[in-house]
């Protein structure tokens, strides 16, 4: 139990740290890099699964994948851009911190719950894969936000235009 706490600070510390970097990043504008590199930075942590101890079964895969996809619906929600100054900007959403927050204590909640009846390395496991099934649906759908938007600032292409 004393794991399931300890881990749960540092994510309380990691969704802090998490909000606290999209609130800031709101101020500048967006780049297809910045969304689609969280993702690709975040996926070295299914190397956790080469220690035995870390390992899942197919259900415990598929419960986590499936909570993840569910929660993503919500950050899709919450996150829209927006076009000013001619760039692309990720829209303030006084939403988007409580939905965070809530799912932050919800993933709290459950690791107390769970780490009763799952060893903890398997429920670390569970929330990372949880985690990552949220963060690349969430990713994928702002990405192709993204380039609908870019394309709109881009204007249609003539054959006049000349692309870089």
């Amino acid at each position: 139990m004393s794991m399931a706490i300890a881990s749960s600070i540092i994510a309380i510390g990691m969704g802090f740290l998490v909000l606290f970097i999209r609130m800031k990043a709101q101020k500048k504008p967006v780049s297809a890099k910045k969304i689609i590199l969280p993702p690709i930075f975040m996926s070295s942590g299914a190397l956790m699964f080469f220690v035995p101890m870390f390992r899942v079964t197919i259900w415990e895969l598929l419960e986590a994948l499936i909570v993840g996809m569910i929660f993503s619906i919500l950050l899709i929600k919450t996150s829209r851009f927006e076009i000013r100054d001619n760039d692309i900007y990720l829209k303030r959403s006084k939403a988007f911190a409580f939905i965070l927050i809530g799912l932050l204590l919800i993933r709290i909640a459950a690791k107390l719950i769970l780490s009763s009846s799952i060893d903890i390395g398997a429920l670390s496991g569970m929330f990372w894969i949880l985690a990552f099934g949220m963060i690349v649906p969430w990713r994928i759908a702002m990405y192709l936000q993204y380039r609908k938007l870019e394309a709109k600032l881009k204007g249609p292409i003539t054959p006049n235009t000349t692309l870089n």
